[in-house]
C-alpha cells in the first residue's frame, strides 16, 4: 500500500514539474521573441462600432397639398420631413438650415396611399406584362407558386417595394396563397429597418372549410394546407384552433373565405355557397378578437356574406352580388366593405362569353349601390393577380 502511494505521489510531482518546465519555456521564448512577433495583435479584433447615420432633413415646396381630412387642396405649402417623420406642414413652415429642398411647386402632394387588399407573394415581377419569365426558356407560363418559399420571399419584397414606389406607404396583405407566413417575415424585416418597404399589416394562409373549391395544392409534403395555401378547418373548435395557430405565427389579420364556392346560372345569376356556418364564423371572429387580431372575409354575397356581417368581422371584402339586406346590415353594424376591381376585370371577357355576365360588372353595380347608401369603401385592389404598383390606376 505504501509503495502504491509513493508511486502516485511521484507521478503527480512529475506532472507538476513537467508543467512548470513548459510554462518556464514559454515565458523564455516570449521574452526572446523579436519585436515584430511580439507586436502582433490578438487573433480576434472587434470591428469598429457602426455609426448610425444622422437623420436627414428634407423640405418639400408643394404647389398644392391634398388634405384628406377636409377633402380640400391647400396651396403653396411647405412640408418639413425629419428622418422618416413629417415634422411640419404649412405655408409658413420654417426651413431648417442645411435641409435638402425639393421643388414640387407645380405638383400636387398628398399623404401616402393605403391599399387594404393585396397579395405581395403573388404576381411575379418577371412575368408581369412584357416580362421575360422566371426560368430560362419560359415565357411567363410558370407562376410564382411553383417556386420555393425563399424565392417567393424575394418576389414579395420586390412587389412590396413596387407598391411603395407607386405611393402606397401602407398595405394590408390578405393571404399568402401558398407562401405560408412569409408576409410576417417581410413585415418584420421592414419594421426592423433591414429592408425598405411600406408599412404592412398581414394575414397568413386563408382559412377555408372542406368544400368542392378546396383543390389540393402540393406546396409541401404531408401538410394540412390546401387551395393555394389555405388552411382547412371544420367546426367551431377546429376554426378556433386555426386562429390560435396563426396568432402564434404573428399575423395581424385572419382571412376567411365565406363564399369560396360560386357559379353562374345560365341566365347570368350568381349562386354563392356559404363556406362556414354562422356558428363557425362567430367562433373565428371571437377567437381572433380575443387574440387582438382583425378578421377579413372573402364573400361575394348571400348567406356567406350575411354570416360575416352578423358575426362582426372587421372588413367584409368584395360583395360582388350585393343585396339590399346586406347593405342595410353593413350600415347598421357600421362596417366598411372593400370592393376590389382590377383583379375581377381580368376574367371579364371570358365570363361574359360563358354567362353573359361577369363578376367585374356585378362589382361595379354593387360599388355604386354602396356609394349611394353611404357604406364606407376602403381602397383595395387585389394586386398580385395583376402587376403590383399599377393599382393606383384603379382610383379613376
Amino acid at each position: 500500500m505504501m509503495r502504491r502511494l509513493i508511486a502516485i505521489v511521484s507521478r503527480s510531482l512529475g506532472v507538476a514539474l513537467a508543467v512548470a518546465i513548459a510554462l518556464w519555456a514559454q515565458t523564455t521564448v516570449r521574452s526572446q521573441a523579436p519585436p515584430a512577433v511580439a507586436a502582433l495583435p490578438p487573433a480576434w479584433v472587434l470591428p469598429p462600432p457602426t455609426q448610425p447615420q444622422a437623420a436627414q432633413t428634407v423640405v418639400v415646396r408643394a404647389g398644392r397639398v391634398f388634405d384628406p381630412r377636409s377633402g380640400t387642396l391647400q396651396s403653396n405649402q411647405i412640408i418639413v420631413i425629419r428622418g422618416d417623420r413629417i415634422a411640419d406642414v404649412g405655408p409658413n413652415a420654417q426651413i431648417p438650415a442645411g435641409a435638402r429642398v425639393l421643388d414640387l411647386s407645380r405638383a400636387t402632394v398628398l399623404p401616402g396611399l393605403i391599399d387594404t387588399h393585396l397579395h405581395v407573394m403573388d404576381g411575379h415581377p418577371l412575368i408581369a406584362p412584357g416580362g421575360p419569365g422566371i426560368l430560362p426558356g419560359t415565357t411567363g407560363a410558370a407562376t410564382a407558386a411553383a417556386q420555393g418559399l425563399q424565392y417567393r420571399e424575394l418576389i414579395a419584397l420586390v412587389n412590396a417595394q413596387r407598391d411603395l414606389t407607386a405611393g402606397f406607404t401602407t398595405v394590408v396583405d390578405l393571404m399568402t396563397h401558398g407562401g405560408w407566413y412569409g408576409t410576417v417575415d417581410l413585415r418584420n424585416a421592414i419594421d426592423n429597418g433591414l429592408v425598405q418597404g411600406p408599412r404592412m399589416q398581414v394575414a397568413g394562409p386563408g382559412i377555408v372549410s372542406t368544400n368542392k373549391a378546396s383543390a389540393a395544392f402540393p406546396l409541401l409534403v404531408d401538410t394540412p394546407i390546401a387551395n393555394l395555401g389555405a388552411q382547412v378547418a371544420n367546426g367551431p373548435d377546429a376554426v378556433r384552433a386555426a386562429v390560435r395557430e396563426q396568432a402564434h405565427y404573428g399575423v395581424d389579420w385572419i382571412k376567411i373565405y365565406s363564399t369560396q364556392e360560386y357559379h353562374f346560372e345560365p341566365n347570368g345569376t350568381m349562386v354563392n355557397t356559404p363556406t362556414f356556418t354562422l356558428e363557425e364564423t362567430q367562433a373565428i371572429v371571437n377567437e381572433a378578437h380575443r387574440n387582438g387580431l382583425k378578421v377579413a372575409c372573402h364573400a361575394y354575397g348571400g348567406e356567406g356574406l350575411h354570416n360575416c356581417i352578423t358575426a362582426g368581422v372587421d372588413v367584409p371584402t368584395h360583395g360582388v352580388d350585393l343585396d339590399d339586406a346586406s347593405v342595410k346590415m353593413l350600415l347598421e353594424k357600421k362596417l366598411p366593405l372593400t370592393s376590389t376591381m382590377f383583379d375581377l376585370s381580368i376574367d371579364d371577357a371570358q365570363e361574359m362569353r360563358r354567362w353573359n355576365n361577369s363578376r367585374w360588372r356585378m362589382m361595379e353595380k354593387s360599388f355604386k349601390k354602396n356609394a349611394a347608401a353611404g357604406v364606407v369603401q376602403p381602397f383595395g385592389s387585389g394586386a398580385g393577380l395583376f402587376a403590383h404598383g399599377t393599382q393606383v390606376d384603379q382610383f379613376a
